[in-house]
This record gives C-alpha cells, structure tokens and sequence, in this order.
C-alpha cells in the first residue's frame, strides 16, 4: 500500500472509530510495556491497514503479541545453550549464571567445582606470564648493585685511572701502531698472487706456496713486534686482535679464489657440475672487491655481497654515542670492581682453594657484566656501525645464544662471522676430506684455542695456555651438555649448566689465572 492510500484512508475514515482505534493502541502499548513495543508497532501498521473492524484488529494484535514471546523465549533458549566443545563445569557455571548474579553468592554455593593446578606447579609454570617475577629481578638487581656500588666506593673510593689501560709507557707503543699499518701489505700481496693465478703465470704448488708464507708473515709480524716491546696489554690486545682478523680473511680469500679458479677451469673444459654447484660468481679477480671485503664485517670472501642503498647519519650517530657508553661502563667495572678483586686474591690454583673459590666467585658477577657489555658493544653497536657505514647487507652477526640448551649451540649463535668461517673453510673441507664429524669439529675448536691463546697470552708476554686450555674444555663439556639434554629433555638444565660452567666459573678462573701471571711477570721485571 503506497504512502498516499494510507493517509487518505485514515482521513476519509468514521471519526469515531479512528479515536477508538487510537485509543485500543494507546492501551495495547501501555499494557505491553517495553517487552511488546515492536508488537505494538506491528499491530498500529494492522490497524491502519485493516477496514476498521474490531474484532480483526485484535485477533492481528494477539498473534502478533504471541509471535513477539515466543521469539523472545527462543532467543533466552539460544543464549543459555552452551557451545559443543565447552566442558561440562563450563555448562553448570553458566546455568548458574542464568540463574541470577545474587545467586552466586549466596553461602550455600560451592565454590570449589574443579581440579585445578597451581600456577607455579609443572603442569602450568611454563603456561603463566612470569612479567611481574621478571620485573621484580630487575629491580632486585638495579637495588643489589646499587648497594654494591655505594659500598664499593666507601672501601676503595674512586680508583679510575689509565694505569690499567694506557701508561707512561703508552707513547713508546709506536712500534705496534707502525705493525698494525703495515699488516695492509699483507693482502695487497695476497691480491697480487691471485692476479697472476688469473693470468696463468704460476701454477697452483706455486700459489699455495706464496699464500702460505704471506698468512705466515702476517701472524707472526705482530707477534714478534709485541714480545719484543714492553707494550701495554689493550695495545699488544688490539693488535693481536686485527691481525688474527686479517689472518682469517686472508685464508678465506686465498680458498675461495682456488675454488673459483677451480670451477671456471672446469667450465672451460666443458665439465657438468654438479647441481648443487653454481657459478654466482664468476672468477675475476677484482682489486675493489678485495679491498671492500678487507673493511666489510665479515670473515668469508666472495666477490659481491647484499648492500644496503644508503647509508643512516642520524642512526650512525646514535649508535656511536651508544659504544662510548656502554665501553665506558666496561672500564668503570673493570677498573672499580674486577681489579681491586684481583689484586686481593691470590692464584687459584695455589694456597687456600676454598678461598680462591671465594674470590673467583666474587669475580663473576663484574666479569659476566663486562662480558655482555663487551658483546653488545663489538658484536651489535660496532659491527652495525660498520656494516651501515660500508652499506654491507648481512647483519646477522649474533643468534640467541643466550638461550643455548649444549655448549655447541652456543658457539653456533654466539660468534656469527667466525661459526661461519669455520663451517666454510675448516669444517665441510675436513669433510670432503674424509674426516668425521667429530674430528672436524675437534680440528675447529683445535684452531679456535690457538688463536684465543694467541690474543691472549702475547700481550700478557705469558705462555701458560690457559685460555687454549679452557677452550679445549668445550669439547667434553659439549658433550655434558649434549647428555644432559637429551636425558633430561628440558631446555633449561642445558642452559643452565652453560651459564654457570662458561660464565661464572670459566671466565673468572682465566682472568685470575692471566692476571696473576702478569703481576708476576712485572714483580720479575722490577
């Protein structure tokens, strides 16, 4: 019925029965109170349809109001029907509910009407957020080591100086800086054997040759340098450190250039490689390459890399500002906490044992905190600075392994550039070679150890092994550890015993052993 037939119908309509009508609707929604609104509005559009009659009209409201209860019932039935896959406590909770929230709590009804666990018990201690606990060991340790530091400088008072780092002494350490100069010549002659590898002018006996004596050469320059100058340890330290790093990228390019030289013979000859073979790269040896891999963060050589398409000034600085921080915080520690320690202490593997247990414990908690401070500042703010200043691509340069469940999974995540020098060139040759998997992984940790004790024990001028000694000790202890997680099947034991064994044992027991053997070294000298 079309808007105009209704109003002209209720005009022309008797004037008595369109009052009464309005007057029965009038009643009809007052009666029904809010429960019966839509009722009442359905039945004024069947009166204003209707011919006028009574009897019609109401027989319309009465179905109208049975209609509208009846949907309201189905509607209250529909909400107390609990889904399919609620429990059957979830299903008389929420007839209890239904039933009334005064109901609830009244003292007749029980409130104990499942079996439940604890929240710290093993079913449930790893299903709960433990953010407050985490928060509490935060402010735990902010207040312990804010005790520690207001103690420690009532007994010691301010003990910063460069004694420990730099000395009178510091300015005759010109020797070491002209080594660490020179230690560029080293791959200039490396680039220049490989150039005449790529023109064919020497044979391969005679590249292998002249590589060899240049990785020699690097190595032991900054050796000989350092023991025959009385050099302050962080000077002969640095030098040690970027000469291992050249030593490492040295061999890495010298490999990598044979197995390109090897492959693009191979091509020649009209050979199949094999499918898990390709030339991504082709051999060419290129002096920019060479000299972009000599300052990229990164220990494997190949001829082109991800690069970023700029560089972040803004970031760069910031990162900057964060490495004098933090290096800053690891000389305070060191200098406040770590050497007044040492210098209390006696060597611990002489005199009274339960006291240098004693100290070495006490020197585990400033060493771990170097430590991490010491990561954060080389492997993340450094090596990133580094990366985005030479727009190098791949910076995963860490995994978590802070989380490590065996001691070799620690050393996969915690070094990124070395795990991946070692896997490249000591590991899968030693492979391809025959050898196990364990005697690889035993070679890998053989040169790890050297080198440690290289870095190590030419600053301190002291050849005790300690620090090759301690990385050996990986080895069964990675097998410890491999035991214990695969018999106890829980991530935590493995995680544990790392922390303890590497970071508040280990640690602490080389630096009193190194220190010690340095105090010696200079009480013999005076």
């Amino acid at each position: 019925m079309a808007i105009s037939d209704v109003h002209e119908t209720s005009v022309a309509g008797d004037g008595a029965n369109h009052s009464s009508l309005r007057r029965r609707h009038s009643r009809v929604a007052s009666s029904g109170g809010n429960m019966f609104d839509e009722a009442a509005a359905s039945a004024e559009a069947v009166m204003i349809d209707s011919s006028g009659s009574d009897d019609s009209l109401n027989e319309r409201i009465g179905a109208a109001r049975e209609e509208k209860v009846k949907e309201k019932q189905k509607q209250k039935e529909e909400d107390r029907k609990p889904p399919d896959h609620a429990s059957r406590n979830e299903v008389q909770d929420g007839e209890r509910a239904a039933a009334g929230d005064n109901f609830t709590y009244r003292a007749s009804v029980p409130v104990h009407r499942r079996i439940k666990d604890s929240p710290l018990s093993s079913r449930n201690i790893f299903k709960q957020s433990h953010a407050g606990l985490f928060n509490l060991c935060v402010v735990v340790l902010i207040t312990v080591n804010s005790r520690l530091i207001i103690e420690n400088i009532m007994k010691y008072g301010w003990l910063i100086n460069s004694g420990f780092w730099f000395s009178s002494k510091s300015l005759r350490d010109w020797p070491l800086l002209m080594c660490c100069i020179s230690l560029n010549l080293f791959p200039l002659a490396a680039f220049m054997v490989e150039k005449l590898a790529q023109k064919k002018r020497i044979s391969e006996p005679v590249i292998f040759l002249l590589h060899t004596i240049i990785m020699t050469g690097e190595i032991s320059l900054p050796v000989l340098v350092i023991l025959s100058c009385d050099s302050t340890f962080l000077s002969g330290l640095t030098l040690m450190m970027v000469a291992c790093i050249i030593w490492l990228k040295l061999v890495s390019y010298a490999h990598t250039s044979h197995d390109l030289r090897s492959l693009s013979l191979s091509i020649e000859k009209g050979e199949t490689l094999p499918n898990n073979l390709n030339m991504e790269h082709p051999y060419r040896v290129s002096f920019r390459s060479m000299a972009y891999f000599m300052v990229a963060p990164t220990l494997c050589y190949q001829p082109s890399y991800p690069r970023t398409p700029s560089v972040r000034k803004g970031w760069v600085f910031r990162q900057l500002i964060k490495l004098v921080i933090f290096t800053g915080l690891m000389g305070f520690i060191i200098e406040q906490y770590m050497h007044p320690i040492a210098q209390n202490s006696q060597h611990p593997f002489k005199g009274n044992l339960l006291y240098g247990f004693e100290r070495t414990l006490k020197l585990s908690v400033p060493n771990v905190y170097v430590w991490l401070c010491m990561f954060y500042c080389f492997f993340h703010l450094w090596l990133n600075i580094l990366a985005e200043l030479v727009q190098f691509g791949d910076r995963e340069f860490y995994k978590d392994w802070w989380n490590a469940k065996t001691v070799d999974e620690y050393w996969r995540n915690w070094n990124m550039p070395v795990h991946k020098w070692m896997v490249r060139h000591i590991y899968f040759p030693c492979i391809r070679h025959g050898m196990s998997k364990n005697a690889a992984v035993l070679i890998a940790f053989l040169i790890s150890a050297v080198f440690h004790e290289l870095c190590i024990a030419v600053p301190c001028h002291k050849f005790k092994l300690w620090a090759f000694i301690g990385i050996m000790f990986q080895v069964p202890l990675s097998i410890v550890t491999n035991f214990l997680q695969k018999k106890c099947k829980s991530s935590m034991v493995g995680n544990m015993v790392f922390w303890f064994t590497f970071c508040i044992l280990g640690q602490p027991m080389c630096v009193l052993l190194y220190y010690h053997d340095w105090m010696n070294r200079h009480r013999e000298h005076n």
